[in-house]
């Protein structure tokens, strides 16, 4: 492959193309920034790709309601995001941010609280 041909395709381009499923969604993983922990996962249309681009907090599409949100829009636990990183075919996203409070909607700091062992849920030490 020329390096012409390299600098043009999703894998090896420089140019953001992102790949949205059959229903316009992206999967993001949001992690933070200083300890690299999974905080969430959650999805994103083009509109929450373009407003978190734009306003630097994280942005999301519902799929049980249908439409945008901004993480921390009523409880004011905001995610500033620091940085994205696109994986090599462009069709997740992971989101390094910076949170203000707890991620999960529990009140966790991050929805990732759990594991599974022997076929049932043990919460992780604090």
């Amino acid at each position: 492959m020329t390096q012409s041909n390299v600098s043009s395709t999703p894998e090896h381009g420089t140019e953001f193309l992102p790949k949205y499923d059959a229903h316009g969604l992206l999967t993001a993983v949001v992690t933070d920034y200083d300890s690299n922990a999974v905080l969430m996962v959650a999805f994103m249309n083009a509109e929450a790709v373009a407003s978190t681009i734009e306003t630097g907090f994280a942005h999301f599409y519902s799929r049980s309601r249908k439409k945008q949100w901004r993480k921390g829009e009523s409880s004011g636990h905001v995610l500033a995001v620091r940085e994205i990183l696109t994986d090599c075919d462009q069709d997740a996203l992971v989101l390094r941010c910076k949170p203000a409070g707890p991620t999960c909607h529990t009140g966790e700091k991050s929805c990732f609280y759990r594991r599974l062992g022997d076929g049932r849920l043990e919460r992780l030490p604090a």
